[in-house]
């Protein structure tokens, strides 16, 4: 029988344990009995396993079983999981890996995190330092923390623990569209673009010796499959998601409080602001266009620069003084030309079709123009603002 306590804040949260398996004979009796010390709210989804895994789980008559023939991956098996746990009247679910890694006894502190906030997912984070993990998780783990941070700015010690809690309530209206291993991942970061916060609480885990342990993995394809993915996202989070953002922050506050929190910022040193404009002055003369204000954004988070300011300092290449930039890059294009160079005159007629004429020396121009506006805008601004610092503080 379940722990009567935590029994009962499953039925009042309206949580369940979601275990999603296949073919795991060897590990599954255990977690089910291990789970059940704190549960009967067991829903469980047999993703078509071929050896006697569903004859095990026909001696559990009290769990709620989902099982279909082919298997489908593990995505696809969650996903079967969220929509069958909200028809058994669930809006809650935990998710445990059947291979017996993880333990029941941290059901608890999935619990409380949820008591305190239910509009989160919530990720049971493992200790990645401890000797048994194997040397492929732990850099596959960093791998993925890395971009999962650049696509969300939420920073977490493990984005691949299999043991979280998730609101299916509020998951249910976002069309997913991976079914494998990398659908752990398209499931935080589009959960957190949808306004759920993501969150992470310490959990056990165990390792078993190599031979005996049991993985579906594919390390060649589900790594190969999780790169698709993280492009797709991180190509989305700044075509779309970022810009999203900011212009919602705009709408929220009014300009004053805007500009305080998202340019003034008075806490950044006067080195972050001139690199900041340093890093918009850079890529607004390189030859990018279309691309520009993207690859700001991007560089400025991973450099975490102001991106206001960035942004802002990107906008050199505004339409009145394309021209100039053109001819000024043009020229300076000449230094790594030689005698092959060739100026240009400047005259109403200046386009960049012009440039077109030359083009590698219009690219190299603009690039090192690009490194010459950027070091002397970082010596301006930090000038500028080490001034203002100190005016202020007399």
């Amino acid at each position: 029988m379940p722990e009567h306590n935590t029994q009962q804040r499953f039925k009042k949260l309206k949580c369940c344990v979601l275990l999603p398996t296949y073919n795991n004979s060897k590990t599954i009796a255990g977690v089910l009995e291990d789970v059940a010390t704190y549960t009967n709210d067991i829903c469980v989804v047999n993703d078509g396993s071929t050896d006697n895994t569903l004859e095990i789980l026909s001696q559990y008559p009290n769990i709620k079983l989902h099982s279909y023939e082919q298997n489908k991956g593990k995505g696809w098996a969650l996903r079967q999981g969220f929509a069958f746990a909200l028809a058994q009247g669930y809006e809650y679910a935990i998710t445990l890996d059947t291979d017996g890694q993880h333990f029941a006894e941290d059901l608890p502190t999935m619990l409380d995190a949820l008591e305190k906030n239910n509009h989160a997912i919530v990720i049971g984070a493992r200790n990645m330092n401890q000797s048994s993990v194997p040397g492929k998780s732990s850099f596959g783990n960093k791998f993925s923390n890395f971009w999962f941070t650049l696509e969300t700015g939420i920073e977490l010690p493990d984005t691949q623990s299999g043991y979280r809690l998730y609101p299916i309530q509020k998951l249910k209206h976002i069309h997913f569209f991976t079914r494998k291993y990398e659908f752990e991942i398209e499931v935080i970061v589009r959960g957190a673009w949808s306004g759920l916060d993501v969150i992470a609480v310490p959990v056990k885990v165990y390792y078993p010796p190599a031979d005996e342990r049991i993985t579906h993995f594919r390390p060649f394809k589900d790594f190969s499959r999780i790169s698709v993915l993280n492009t797709v996202l991180v190509f989305w989070t700044f075509a779309w998601i970022k810009p999203r953002n900011f212009f919602r922050a705009i709408k929220k506050k009014n300009w004053r409080q805007f500009l305080e929190d998202h340019l003034i910022r008075p806490h950044e040193t006067p080195s972050v602001k001139a690199s900041s404009v340093a890093l918009g002055v850079f890529f607004g003369i390189s030859p990018l266009w279309g691309f520009q204000m993207w690859l700001v954004l991007l560089f400025a988070f991973i450099f975490k620069l102001n991106k206001g300011i960035a942004v802002l300092a990107s906008n050199i290449s505004i339409p009145p003084l394309i021209p100039i930039i053109v001819f000024l890059s043009y020229e300076t294009g000449m230094i790594w030309m030689g005698s092959a160079g060739i100026h240009m005159s400047y005259d109403t007629h200046l386009s960049l079709e012009g440039a077109k004429k030359n083009f590698l020396q219009y690219v190299l121009g603009s690039f090192t123009l690009g490194a010459i506006l950027a070091v002397i805008s970082w010596a301006a601004t930090y000038i500028v603002v080490k001034t203002f610092k100190k005016m202020k503080k007399a």
